[in-house]
């Protein structure tokens, strides 16, 4: 048997055979191929520090759902848009990791919002299991924070021991400070109480998991938008699950 060397210009040919991506296979129609590489193309995995039109179609998506990137958007991959996204991921129950990979896009494709317990009214609503602080009108969740709770963990205080806890129940906003107290446990930007010294705060670290005293923590930049919006006066419902 008379075995031949390909010529380098059949392998070649072989070559372009397998990899041009021009002609699509006759049982998949062509548009379906060009639909696909839309998709992909336009899908980026986006982190913090990113921008540009992805960014700008990942926060508008992020808005219509109710996740506060602050307020526009503007193709910037910043704080606000990363605690956005971190919202997310915990009502989606993915690793809030800040990451818009595959698993995001999905889920911002399937519209993944999460439930109210409340019916009637306007509630803010603080799901310690998913560390997220949900602002609720009439049983509809109108948007959607990233918290940090209290962490469980013991401190000292005035002498004695602590448990640093959240306590569930329902309450209602009676305190408010416009500015920065320096309380014992920290600094709290525009607290606003709703049990004893407990209070949804601004704060300039507001981590994925629980770490509190028992306050809620919310970003500066959303403490500045529930005032200024008026999303949290004097009276409004707490509850805390």
């Amino acid at each position: 048997m008379n075995w031949k060397t390909p010529s380098t210009a059949a392998l070649l040919a072989s070559a372009l055979v397998v990899t041009n991506p021009v002609s699509a296979p006759a049982s998949v129609p062509t548009s379906s191929v060009q639909t696909s590489m839309v998709v992909i193309q336009t899908r980026p995995t986006l982190d913090r520090g990113d921008s540009g039109p992805a960014v700008r179609q990942l926060q508008k998506k992020l808005n219509a759902l109710g996740y506060w990137t602050g307020g526009k958007a503007d193709g910037e991959f910043g704080g606000n848009t990363e605690q956005a996204v971190f919202a997310l991921e915990k009502v989606a129950r993915l690793k809030p990791d800040g990451v818009v990979g595959p698993k995001v896009w999905r889920a911002l494709e399937e519209q993944v919002r999460p439930r109210a317990r409340s019916s009637r009214g306007t509630v803010v609503e603080v799901d310690k299991k998913r560390q997220v602080l949900k602002i609720v009108k009439d049983g509809k969740v109108r948007y959607t924070l990233n918290t940090s709770t209290g962490s469980g963990e013991r401190y000292v205080s005035g002498g004695s021991t602590h448990i640093a806890s959240t306590p569930k129940g329902h309450y209602r906003v009676f305190r408010q400070i416009d500015g920065y107290r320096h309380a014992p446990l920290g600094l709290l930007y525009r607290p606003k109480y709703f049990n004893g010294g407990i209070a949804v705060h601004g704060a300039n670290s507001v981590p994925t998991y629980p770490a509190s005293h028992g306050c809620v923590r919310v970003s500066n930049a959303a403490a500045d938008w529930i005032w200024d919006t008026g999303k949290m006066p004097i009276g409004t419902k707490v509850w805390v699950y």
